[in-house]
């Protein structure tokens, strides 16, 4: 099949994706889209909001609906990377076997990753970056495709061990979840308050996505929109030539060159999902806000005076 035959044939689908999850998701749609690109560009996602917003009812409905296999490892102070990666056991006839942890999955929801100490966060970094882990000095592969989408509390901050900026970087995208609408809450209320089992199909094949995700991949981009991309990062950096006034006045730290291809990976997709054969600035804009967000830090003016990432990356374009 040719790329553009594949990419008539990817929006079809998504299309269809995009229903049966709906059959359990109510609304949500661009969080839906956001975790989708990504899943597609072959990057991670940290969601950012309240408890009770169906993270992982929606994650667990993505896995389901992508065929692909789901594990949630809850993040907790005494939580051990052994946990997560497994450990070797002596078996009966007294041989060291590897007995593999929840890391072991296409989809991993690490909920509450803001819970466990710096130690136990490490052990998911060469996951997130290797596919692969090292245990007792034996290396193994994970199962592609391989997704981490990790949650995080924005309220709650006492106990906690805020992300490493090095480790935030390996996400992709940085998603924000707000309330549902009043019309949303209504429905999810109806929804889930009946004796109603909803199945949700497979429409995907492990296989299928990793074909996708290559066929993404191969997507031309123009140079004048790398230009525009790797400019946009630039202008995040405070000490930059490029840098807004907002960002010299309100930004301790841009972004890193990370940011810059992600931004056109996830460009790539967006346009893919929307049947067009190669991004254009527009595609970049869109994904621009949860590439960004993330990456730049904020200093105490900012703080202080109510700045958000939003207004500063709004001020970029």
């Amino acid at each position: 099949m040719s790329d553009v035959a594949a990419v008539e044939q990817f929006v079809k689908q998504y299309k269809d994706l995009k229903q049966e999850i709906a059959k359990v998701i109510v609304g949500q749609d661009d969080v839906i889209n956001q975790i989708l690109i990504s899943v597609f560009s072959g990057g991670h996602s940290l969601l950012i909001g309240v408890p009770g917003l169906a993270k992982t009812l929606m994650v667990n409905t993505i896995a389901q609906a992508l065929g692909l296999d789901f594990k949630r490892i809850q993040f907790t102070p005494d939580l051990m990377p052994s946990d997560i990666l497994g450990s070797e056991i002596l078996d009966e006839d007294r041989h060291f076997k590897f007995v593999k942890g929840p890391i072991f999955a296409n989809i991993i929801l690490a909920d509450e990753i803001n819970r466990t100490p710096p130690k136990t966060q490490a052990a998911l970094l060469e996951a997130m970056q290797e596919r692969a882990v090292t245990v007792a000095g034996h290396h193994y592969k994970l199962d592609l495709p391989y997704f981490v989408l990790a949650t995080q509390n924005p309220i709650e901050q006492e106990g906690t061990y805020p992300l490493p900026e090095a480790q935030l970087d390996r996400f992709m995208f940085a998603i924000n979840l707000e309330y549902p609408s009043f019309k949303e809450e209504v429905q999810v209320v109806k929804a889930t308050t009946n004796d109603e089992k909803i199945k949700v199909n497979a429409l995907f094949s492990s296989g299928e996505i990793l074909e996708y995700q290559h066929v993404i991949r191969r997507i031309p981009v123009a140079d004048n929109v790398i230009e525009y991309a790797v400019g946009m990062v630039g202008k995040t950096r405070p000490d930059g030539n490029t840098a807004t006034d907002l960002v010299k006045q309100y930004i301790d730290w841009g972004a890193g060159p990370r940011a810059s291809q992600n931004l056109i990976l996830a460009a790539k997709t967006h346009a893919a999902i929307h049947g067009k054969f190669s991004p254009d600035i527009e595609d970049v804009k869109a994904v621009a806000l949860s590439v960004l967000r993330h990456r730049i830090i904020k200093n105490y003016k900012a703080e202080a005076e109510g700045i958000t990432e939003k207004q500063v990356i709004e001020s970029l374009f």
